[in-house]
């Protein structure tokens, strides 16, 4: 169906979404470089309001320096540590937190006035409402996040981290898959497999970013830098990876056992993406659905091995950074792919496409 017959409000609305998308996206990346350059604990204050204004003067930067090295991470690690050597983490986590307010107000603002102006379709609304309050909560989690190094750790919980990455990671695709739901979209012929497995493979990696946070937030990627092997075995002695007791804890602060399950998901999370991509070729389907179960596997594939290059270097900045945005922009294909197949009709073909009879009906159903 032709773009015109979208409603102006339904395009002003998707573009607000994907321009909120992409600063989470922003905000992500950010993010990641701030826990790799060690800086999320520079700021040791919550101040949601005023903590937007940065130091401004030598005094105010040697207060906020004073604050830093009251904290284990200063005295433990960084003692002695230039005011200039400071100021360059606290950038750091200065923007990071910027950008957090910046989404906020980047889709509250907007929100508000989309549905004063009844541009927001009922069907939408509580949906955005649900969004943005995942949005607060996100900062609360965040700060949560940071309290945990703040009296006797040197670092954050991994616990809180992937936690904190993982609902970023759900705001982001809730914006992307609404933005597409405000897009014009050409009828799709895609059995229920097809669906059911696109969708799937939206949760594994979500599941896969949630291993990795995991893998960041005990430094499993600085040991056991060989591939295939791992701890010299393609499966390591069980005896190495449930030594913690509980056996649950081996999952979440054994580092030998955090990169074999985020490994062994890495290798589930391609074989699924190559035999959608494959399912879908025997089945006959071409076009844009072929073309994304491939996008999707293409993708799957360079992130992997973006990983092992990260791994065998022992995660140098530059590719932790790439592999933690070409995370992102693997779900991001995704999230599209799957909801290209969900078999959705937006409420503008509804209006202009005049009432199928049964045999267009039975053609519909794929």
């Amino acid at each position: 169906m032709a773009s015109s017959q979208i409603s102006r409000s339904d395009r002003i609305v998707g573009l607000w979404l994907w321009l909120t998308a992409a600063l989470v996206f922003l905000l992500v990346v950010v993010g990641g470089a701030t826990r790799l350059t060690e800086s999320g604990l520079s700021i040791v204050e919550w101040r949601p309001v005023t903590g937007s204004i940065p130091p401004v003067s030598a005094q105010s930067w040697q207060a906020e320096f004073e604050k830093y090295k009251a904290i284990p991470q200063y005295t433990e690690v960084n003692r002695g540590m230039s005011l200039e050597e400071f100021k360059t983490i606290y950038w750091w986590e200065w923007a990071h937190r910027f950008l957090g307010r910046l989404v906020g107000a980047a889709f509250f603002l907007p929100f508000l006035v989309f549905l004063w102006r009844g541009w927001i379709r009922p069907e939408f609304r509580w949906p955005l409402w649900g969004i943005f309050a995942l949005g607060g909560l996100q900062g609360a989690v965040g700060w949560w996040m940071v309290t945990s190094g703040l009296a006797e750790r040197v670092s954050v919980s991994q616990y809180r981290l992937a936690f904190h990455l993982t609902l970023a990671c759900v705001i982001y695709a809730l914006l992307v898959w609404y933005a597409r739901r405000h897009a014009p979209d050409r009828p799709v012929h895609a059995s229920p497999r097809h669906a059911a497995s696109a969708a799937g493979i939206v949760v594994l990696v979500l599941i896969q970013i949630y291993l990795g946070a995991l893998v960041a937030g005990t430094d499993a990627g600085m040991v056991f830098n060989t591939w295939p092997l791992i701890d010299g075995h393609l499966v390591p002695e069980a005896s190495r990876l449930f030594f913690e007791t509980p056996l649950w804890r081996n999952f979440f602060e054994n580092t030998l056992t955090v990169q074999f399950v985020h490994r062994m998901c890495a290798y589930l999370l391609w074989s699924c993406a190559l035999l959608h991509m494959l399912d879908i070729w025997r089945s006959g389907r071409r076009g844009e659905v072929l073309a994304g179960a491939a996008g999707v596997a293409m993708l799957v594939t360079v992130q992997a091995g973006i990983g092992i290059a990260t791994l065998l270097e022992v995660s140098p900045l530059g590719l932790s950074l790439l592999h933690q945005a070409m995370a992102v922009a693997v779900l991001t294909v995704a999230l599209v792919h799957a909801e290209r197949l969900s078999g959705r009709r937006t409420a503008a073909q509804a209006r202009f496409q005049p009432a199928a009879g049964p045999a267009a009906g039975r053609s519909a159903a794929g």
